[in-house]
């Protein structure tokens, strides 16, 4: 089956999440994205835990082919310039002038292949007086607020999965997809930037909202109370969660389903902004009902109605629940010296299906510079002994 964007060829020059997620993003929809990757060590995503196929780096890393350059030789940099000329994209998540620096500045892109769409990725833009400070996820959730909604002021702790790093990725996946599609209906190829720190807040408009028309600085809870969402313990200390939202048959059918009609009679919870106001106090008058029995037991009355509700699993639960099961949202990929792995779907179906998904698995180092080269029709220097692990100017 021809993928969506067959033919499209992506230089990524990146490391770590923002931009191999956006790499691989384009890759599950049929681009050919070639990872360049600096001959000592590559990404280092690739060691986070030790050797250089760590679950980190493969996270983001499928569908791609790995080619090992030294920028700063005479071979590796002549490779890049042929790479630039035959590309349709080059992605990048360096601190900004450092492709400049390298002699691969936006200028010389253009004028290499007027045709090339730009996307630079960094953590607080080009200019300003953060330009040249290092960041990482938990730097734009903190600078943004975001961290202000998840941690504890009374017991600081970072917490969770990266949010800033992946939400980046997405927004330049987004750019990138609407710079193809502007590329062919005008002919013009735009220069992207997406940092981090534009991203966190855009992500996350609501408490901006909240403060700008109602005045309300959100805090750890404001979300959860506003939504009606509740997490309880059952008696088998596993957790379920309840999504009320604002549909009052969501509330009658709760209080039927866990047998609590006198909530209906309690007048501190009679309306959906008395519920709000009084948030604390519903979920300490039902949490003693849900300790009487077991996560089954909740889910097989919860079932039958018409409430938002779900266990909270832990993730080694999630691969065995019925509906993922159905999705298929998890699959085997086959590494020839790395062996087995397990991967995630792309979230996107077309016309029902997902089965133009390439299935390849993330790339060793340097695994593909021989094949890259050949197809270049550059020459492939006598010390590759090992046509899939070496470097071209190494």
């Amino acid at each position: 089956m021809k993928t969506s964007l067959a033919g499209i060829r992506v230089i990524e020059l990146s490391t770590m999440i923002t931009g191999p997620l956006t790499g691989m993003m384009l890759a599950d929809l049929g681009a050919d994205v070639i990872k360049v990757e600096n001959p000592d060590g590559g990404d280092p995503f690739r060691s986070f835990r030790g050797g250089l196929y760590s679950p980190h780096y493969c996270a983001y890393n499928r569908n791609k082919r790995s080619i090992a350059l030294d920028l700063r030789s005479d071979q590796g940099n002549a490779a890049l310039t042929r790479l630039i000329e035959r590309s349709d994209v080059v992605l990048n998540n360096f601190r900004p002038g450092v492709l400049e620096r390298l002699g691969f500045g936006d200028e010389f892109l253009q004028e290499t292949n007027p045709r090339i769409i730009r996307c630079s990725i960094s953590g607080f833009g080009s200019t300003g007086p953060y330009a040249e400070r290092p960041a990482y996820d938990t730097v734009a959730q903190a600078l943004s607020g975001m961290s202000s909604l998840f941690v504890d002021p009374h017991n600081p702790r970072i917490s969770g999965p990266t949010i800033v790093d992946n939400a980046t990725g997405l927004y330049a996946c987004q750019a990138i997809l609407a710079a193809l599609v502007e590329r062919e209906r005008t002919g013009k190829a735009r220069r992207i930037d997406v940092n981090m720190l534009d991203t966190a807040i855009a992500f996350m408009p609501d408490p901006f909202g909240y403060l700008t028309q109602m005045n309300v600085v959100s805090d750890l809870y404001l979300r959860a109370r506003t939504s009606q969402s509740y997490a309880f313990r059952c008696a088998d200390e596993k957790l379920i969660a309840i999504h009320l939202s604002s549909q009052e048959k969501f509330w009658l059918q709760f209080t039927e389903a866990i047998d609590r009609l006198d909530l209906l009679r309690d007048q501190r919870f009679s309306t959906r902004t008395l519920r709000i106001d009084n948030y604390d106090a519903l979920s300490s008058a039902v949490c003693e009902t849900f300790l009487c029995h077991s996560r089954e037991y909740w889910i097989d009355r919860f079932s039958p109605k018409d409430v938002p509700f779900a266990p909270v699993y832990n993730v080694d639960e999630v691969m065995s629940d019925p509906q993922v099961q159905h999705l298929g949202s998890f699959f085997d990929l086959h590494h020839p010296t790395e062996g087995d792995l397990k991967a995630i779907r792309r979230p996107i179906w077309f016309d029902g299906s997902r089965s133009d998904q390439p299935t390849q698995a993330p790339p060793m180092l340097g695994e593909h510079t021989v094949d890259v080269l050949e197809e270049l029709g550059l020459e492939v220097p006598t010390h590759h002994a090992d046509a899939n692990a070496t470097a071209a100017g190494a």
